[in-house]
């Protein structure tokens, strides 16, 4: 039976958009950036699969036999976040960009949310997670009162001590949020951002969830699963696809719970779609502007690398990819505008080093729904397939 697995390695960005500078992200090059800021990448194995094929990488050259096919994909919809670059991968465009909100949230979505949830608001405005909690998160525990913020992207981010709002209220609170924030006030995502610990000392924890817009069918999930086949979230892609065309979800607090969790669905399934999302790049050195930290954090998944190829039976696809950029070496601590990287990989042959030109991100659905059977390109679902 045939298997496929992608594999989104969060906000590994491989270079500008040609659009970037629209969204004042001009010059953005996560990959390339890191490289730079770290002396060279150091990740034999991903070199070895053909990553210095992707686009010039200091410490990672071109690999003119590598057995995986390279390339960088542009992105249609407009956007940088991470809802926008799943969707999109999965064939959905989003030809107009989530709202934001750089004053905050309007009156209109704050009062029937502090009226549902009995609570009062603090903050309400755009903020870096971690310092808002700094900020804020005395009053709050004194107060009660939720801590909400958002950022550049199109999300609502509510924040709560564990000790001081049980977690299942805090998910109830922005099950609610995701009720109010409809029509023209839909977000992309609503985000529980649970945190622990003293004054100063505030921590976040891993139990973030996340509550997405139901995504539009037809997708490359729904034509996997028209085909018969199975789709398995790992990680948050049941969240961002709010349940949506998954069969099953195996939720993880860490990249290292990731990756076990991949291996063992690739030794135990025998047939559909493994969808994993790898999010600590992002989550925590992209927007704690952490190059060195981003490129240990890419060291430990080239380490399991060799496991996941390992699990991999003859006749089986794996496609590496990201879903937007967040440029640690730039003073912004936001998504950037960049292409996805892309390396996809069929087991048992060999692409000699070829390359994907002018590639799209629904060009990883596309190749994963045709190799399981689904539905290909065509009027209602964008991208091409890769020649593998």
């Amino acid at each position: 039976m045939p298997r496929a697995c992608v594999i989104v390695l969060d906000a590994v960005g491989a270079g500008a958009l040609p659009d970037a500078a629209e969204y004042g992200d001009e010059g953005s090059n996560t990959l390339g950036n890191v490289a730079r800021a770290v002396g060279g990448l150091d990740l034999p194995n991903l070199e070895a699969l053909g990553l210095g094929n992707v686009m010039p990488l200091e410490g990672a050259p071109p690999q003119p036999g590598a057995p995986a096919v390279a390339g960088r994909l542009v992105e249609r919809s407009k956007g940088k976040d991470t809802t926008t670059g799943h969707w999109e991968l999965m064939g959905i465009v989003t030809p107009t960009a989530f709202p934001t909100y750089p004053h905050g949230f309007p009156d209109e979505v704050i009062d029937p949310f502090m009226n549902r949830t009995g609570r009062g608001v603090l903050g309400n405005k755009p903020a870096s997670g971690t310092e808002i909690i700094q900020e804020l998160g005395e009053e709050h525990q004194r107060t009660g009162k939720w801590i909400v913020y958002t950022s550049a992207d199109s999300v609502f981010q509510l924040a709560a001590h564990e000790e001081t709002v049980p977690l299942e209220e805090l998910y109830e609170a922005c099950r609610i949020a995701r009720e109010i924030l409809t029509g023209r006030h839909a977000v992309g995502r609503v985000i529980a951002r649970p945190f622990t610990g003293e004054p100063g000392h505030y921590e976040r924890t891993p139990n973030r969830r996340d509550f997405s817009l139901s995504p539009p069918q037809p997708n490359y999930l729904s034509a996997i699963r028209a085909a018969g086949g199975t789709v398995v979230g790992v990680g948050k892609i049941w969240d961002i696809f709010a349940g949506q065309d998954v069969d099953e979800s195996r939720p993880t607090k860490s990249n290292v719970e990731g990756i076990q969790a991949t291996i063992e669905l690739l030794r135990e399934l025998e047939e559909g779609l493994v969808f994993v999302n790898l999010v600590e790049t992002d989550m925590l050195w992209g927007h704690r502007n952490d190059p060195v930290n981003f490129h240990r954090c890419l060291q430990d998944f080239d380490r399991r690398l060799p496991d996941i190829l390992e699990a991999l039976r003859e006749g089986d696809l794996l496609i590496l990819t990201s879903d937007h950029g967040c440029d640690p070496t730039t003073p912004s601590t936001d998504h950037s505008r960049e292409h996805a990287l892309l390396l996809a990989y069929a087991a048992g042959r060999n692409a000699s080093g070829r390359i994907h030109e002018d590639g799209e991100f629904s060009d990883v659905g596309a190749t994963a729904s045709a190799w399981l059977g689904g539905k290909v390109p065509g009027r209602k679902l964008p991208g091409r397939t890769i020649e593998l």
